[in-house]
């Protein structure tokens, strides 16, 4: 489908940073703080939420700066790796590049949601009667499909060399 690997990384990572910004930047202008709105009873709610840790909230305790340098740090680094691994998979590895580029767009649409306003928009709220997943947003659900994919070409697939 894609002549050169790297307009396949910007066409697939770019649309998960743009739909990713475009969710968050509407529900900033949409729903309140703190607000829930229920989509469907028993599933699912749209839920505006800040997430100052990382997944899970992780760290979301230690003070802002450190927070910001650790997660600024580590954010940089996932995305300068998972660039290395998309350049060095071979063109032919087609499912294994999808996965690098959607976790690529994942990373940078938190990223900049840290660098913008110190903390990442979450949002997505699935649950089963009182047992509630954590909120997350559209970035988080293209790493997390990226993560799925790369492990599924591990398991089931021979890996490049």
């Amino acid at each position: 489908m894609f002549k050169n690997k790297y307009i396949k990384l910007v066409v697939i990572a770019g649309g998960v940073v743009l739909f990713d910004q475009l969710t968050k930047a509407l529900v900033l202008r949409t729903i309140p703080l703190n607000t829930t709105i229920p989509v469907i009873g028993g599933f699912f709610n749209l839920t505006h939420i800040h997430n100052p840790g990382g997944a899970f909230g992780i760290m979301a305790n230690l003070s802002a700066t450190l927070r910001s340098i650790i997660f600024l740090f580590i954010s940089s680094l996932a995305v300068g790796l998972i660039f290395y691994f998309y350049k060095k998979t071979p063109t032919h590895y087609t499912l294994l590049a999808t996965a690098f580029a959607l976790i690529f767009g994942g990373a940078i649409g938190n990223l900049i949601d840290r660098i913008r306003l110190g903390m990442v928009i979450d949002f997505l709220d699935f649950y089963l009667g009182t047992v509630h997943w954590p909120a997350f947003n559209v970035a988080d659900s293209a790493i997390s499909i990226g993560i799925g994919i790369f492990l599924y070409h591990i398991v089931f697939k021979k890996m490049p060399e």
